[in-house]
């Protein structure tokens, strides 16, 4: 027969680490398991690298080549790629190397622009139709087809040719242009979202509008705007290239890629380089973007996670 003892009847103690199973989960924000989503993603990861260097090259530009980008006849006109001019030299002898790391610069600049231009007007102008919806909602629509119904470069051709061949004209033509796009994507999110029981639950509680809107309903409709001006910004990049290549975004001696292009069109079989590096160029920040832009989507898209 077992002998019962006191230390038997006394209840093993708890741990003293032990902790309730809910406090030891760790509350996980959305946008840090977005982030290690991405970290995941190696095209991702490409595009941001690519994208870092543009950056960073832009921003030493003058420590990195011994060159000034309008620096005329530097070295031999057409100069073959060598040690002294790492992607040879252009007609009036310029460095090309300095040009595209200064083009760089330009083309950030109205890739920021045009897309937080964009992204600032067409979220008013879909936030606007998608919430009050009606007579505003067909207005507002009725104006976001009509301009999608021309083809993004024309329409950007159209409006330069209005106010004058420039860059800052060139960067007010492709924020235009992509109004729509954002002003679509939010309307349709908006949409989906004033249905909500917690919006709902505002409106009863005597909520006004605009703090419906600024409080609830825009900060529920961050994460696909910010995809979107990802993907944007590599389309503004080739749209400011293709307008500076027709001649009606910058102008010389600026060192905009698409104008680099123009200029040395005529040499491209005698001195090929010239048009190769610049196109690279542009091909390379538009793949950067689009990388990033496409690993931003799958991580902030709770449908694409596993």
């Amino acid at each position: 027969m077992k002998t019962v003892t006191t230390a038997d009847r006394m209840p093993n103690p708890a741990p003293r680490n032990h902790k309730p199973e809910a406090e030891q989960i760790e509350a996980v924000s959305p946008w840090k398991d977005a982030f290690r989503q991405l970290k995941k993603n190696k095209l991702a990861v490409a595009g941001m690298l690519i994208i870092g260097l543009f950056i960073l090259a832009a921003i030493i530009a003058p420590l990195i080549t011994p060159y000034a980008f309008n620096a005329i006849n530097v070295g031999p006109r057409l100069q073959e790629p060598s040690a002294d001019h790492w992607f040879g030299t252009d007609d009036l002898g310029r460095d090309t190397f300095t040009r595209i790391i200064y083009g760089a610069r330009i083309s950030l600049m109205v890739g920021f622009f045009a897309v937080t231009g964009a992204l600032i007007f067409g979220t008013m102008l879909g936030i606007i139709a998608g919430y009050f919806g009606r007579w505003t909602d067909m207005l507002i629509s009725r104006i976001f087809d009509i301009m999608l119904a021309f083809p993004s470069i024309l329409l950007a051709i159209a409006i330069v040719a209005i106010l004058g061949q420039s860059l800052q004209n060139a960067m007010i033509a492709i924020a235009i242009i992509n109004i729509p796009i954002f002003g679509r994507l939010v309307r349709s999110k908006v949409i989906s979202i004033r249905e909500e029981e917690y919006i709902m639950a505002a409106k009863a509680q005597g909520m006004k509008s605009g703090r419906i809107l600024f409080h609830h309903i825009l900060p529920n409709s961050i994460a696909p705007m910010i995809v979107q001006a990802t993907l944007s910004f590599g389309t503004a990049i080739l749209e400011a290239a293709a307008l500076g290549f027709l001649g009606l975004g910058a102008q010389a001696p600026t060192p905009e890629w698409g104008k680099m292009l123009s200029d040395a069109r005529q040499y491209i079989q005698s001195a090929p380089w010239t048009v190769l590096f610049p196109g690279l160029s542009i091909m390379l920040a538009v793949l950067g973007f689009n990388l990033f832009g496409d690993g931003l989507r799958d991580a902030l898209d709770p449908k694409m996670k596993h």
